[in-house]
């Protein structure tokens, strides 16, 4: 009994852990699709961050609008989208906050909205994100977001 009970312990100790070899099989399927499946990953953060953008832009144009009804007119440039958070002095008819929060929600890559008045095309105004390079231009996920 007792050199069964010898065998039985020297054969766990010999299969208690992995190979050097099968570590390193595992370590090159990880890797392999990590390389696969990582661009997709990131390809669909991208255009989320694209579509969240442009979903925030129309709320910011509909507030925008909610500002036009109670104030008669749209913001001036110099008052920014600011003026959807906090009153304008010039203002007495203002019935904001018109966004929830203290501030103006910065686009989905850590950069303000520009707010454009006149804006090109005999539009009233322009709410725009840069993208994720925050320079006017680009293409990709670096393109301007326009409504």
């Amino acid at each position: 009994m007792r050199i069964l009970r010898m065998l039985v312990r020297q054969t766990r100790r010999k299969r208690a852990g992995f190979s050097l070899m099968e570590m390193l099989v595992v370590l090159v399927i990880l890797g392999l699709l990590a390389g696969l499946v990582g661009p997709r990953v990131i390809d669909y953060l991208n255009s989320a961050k694209t579509k969240t953008a442009a979903v925030q832009i129309e709320l910011l144009r509909t507030e925008m609008d909610r500002f036009l009804i109670d104030n008669g007119r749209y913001p001036t440039e110099s008052e920014g989208l600011a003026a959807l958070v906090s009153p304008p002095p010039s203002l007495a008819s203002w019935s904001g906050p018109y966004i929830e929060g203290d501030a103006v929600p910065l686009d989905p890559w850590g950069n303000p909205y520009r707010y454009v008045m006149p804006a090109e095309g005999g539009k009233a105004f322009e709410i725009l994100s840069l993208g994720s390079d925050g320079a006017p231009g680009g293409q990709g996920d670096a393109a301007d977001i326009r409504r």
